[in-house]
């Protein structure tokens, strides 16, 4: 056995603590310098959302100026030329990144900003009793923004559908009575005003630019589904472009905006919000076996709804495009009859004398036959057989009344459409410019 020295033994312990020295001091540096990078990518991470580099990120104007100034030991920071991120403020209230996340930062600064816009929406409809004696009852309820400060409000045609009053619920509990100022049954929107109290400033929504929205993209509703007033819900965009049929007219309305965020009955009518706390959707659909949300819901985009609410709000109504003619829906029955080789398309039935289809070479029909109700036009029962039959206007095909009002949806009078007819076993094509 080798035995060692007291002197050795003092030499062999000193060395190893001076080596455990400086291995703890290695590691220190590396923990250190590891919580420096996560504290630093973090730094990084958040400030890129404040600098809008995300487009999605809804940071509200007012901090832009605020600062990363780094002082002493790094744990404080004043105003400087870089955003600051350890903060957050709005409406005179603070909030810490160590208390919330960047995303629920997004989600309470939409609420607080827009939720006092939205307002709940009652009715009042005709009912009848036994003896057919009418009597006046609840309604449906639902949703609206508030879009005017002199009380304009946008929501669906649905939720005031047989109103007898309508009634609209603020923030504040207050409730007044409103009156429909117009409404466009083909994509379900409908104005409607009440007057505020004289020195009362509303809250309102500013449409946002949903032809910029993108699939995956964060959105907000706010609305009162079941009565419940304000509710807030999150979610994505499920979908864009979606051509949806509204069961209540059978219309389809084009280009809608599908999301997972819940919608449920009350929800119609509300807004349908960005990060940036503006409406680029009104929730008027769901798609459901219960009737509840089961997360496919749909929202008519905020670009429809621009050009819609300015008609409604000084016309009344939609200023439409339409074809100086009468026409008919195409069926088995009368391409049978009419021997024809097509049975789908809208057929001319009548030419307006002297309209713009006549003068562009729209042909009608010249024999009179008995038929049912046509769908719109002189009403007499009688249509006109041997006309053109109108298959596809401008990209669109036409194969029945909804088709034919899904591209008529968007055309103004004065626009020229190009209008593609079934003639003589021929297609043709012709130009024709629409009249009010």
């Amino acid at each position: 056995m080798k035995l060692y020295t007291r002197g050795q033994l003092v030499a062999v312990g000193i060395a190893g603590v001076v080596i455990a020295a400086v291995i703890t001091a290695f590691c220190c540096v590396k923990i250190l310098g590891s919580v420096e990078h996560a504290r630093d990518k973090k730094l990084e991470a958040v400030t890129k959302e404040i600098l809008n580099e995300n487009e999605n990120s809804s940071v509200m104007p007012g901090n832009s100026n605020l600062a990363v100034e780094e002082q002493g030991d790094g744990d404080e920071w004043t105003t400087g030329e870089k955003p600051y991120v350890d903060e957050y403020k709005y409406d005179s209230k603070t909030l810490t990144l160590d208390s919330l996340s960047f995303s629920e930062y997004q989600n309470i600064t939409v609420y607080e900003n827009c939720n006092e816009a939205v307002v709940n929406i009652t009715t009042k409809v005709t009912s009848y009793d036994w003896f057919y004696q009418p009597y006046v009852t609840d309604g449906g309820s639902g949703s609206g923004s508030i879009i005017d400060e002199r009380g304009y409000i946008l929501t669906n045609v649905h939720v005031i559908k047989n109103a007898e009053k309508i009634f609209v619920s603020l923030f504040d509990g207050s409730q007044y009575e409103a009156e429909v100022i117009g409404q466009d049954l083909d994509n379900d929107l409908a104005v409607i005003k009440f007057n505020p109290p004289e020195g009362v400033k509303l809250k309102v929504i500013e449409f946002g630019d949903s032809a910029k929205l993108r699939v995956g993209q964060k959105v907000i509703a706010i609305g009162n589904p079941f009565g419940l007033e304000r509710t807030m819900t999150t979610g994505s965009v499920s979908g864009l472009g979606r051509p949806i049929q509204d069961n209540s007219t059978n219309r389809i309305i084009k280009n809608m905006i599908q999301t997972d965020a819940a919608i449920n009955p009350g929800n119609s009518g509300g807004p349908l919000l960005d990060t940036q706390g503006k409406m680029i959707g009104i929730n008027t659909v769901i798609v459901s076996s219960s009737g509840n949300s089961a997360g496919v819901g749909f929202a008519v985009p905020s670009e429809t709804a621009v050009r819609i609410v300015a008609d409604l709000m000084k016309y009344g109504k939609v200023q439409r495009g339409q074809l100086d003619a009468t026409l008919i829906q195409l069926n088995r029955r009368i391409a049978q009859y009419a021997g024809l080789e097509i049975s789908s398309g809208m057929m001319v039935s009548e030419v307006t004398k002297g309209g713009y289809a006549e003068k562009a070479g729209l042909r009608a029909g010249t024999e009179a036959v008995p038929y049912g109700n046509s769908y719109y036009g002189s009403g007499n029962n009688i249509i006109y057989l041997g006309g053109d039959v109108i298959t596809q206007i401008d990209d669109v095909k036409v194969t029945s009344i909804i088709d034919y009002y899904s591209a008529m949806e968007s055309k103004r009078p004065g626009d020229t459409i190009t209008v593609t007819v079934f003639r003589n076993r021929e297609y043709k094509k012709l130009s024709i410019k629409l009249s009010e």
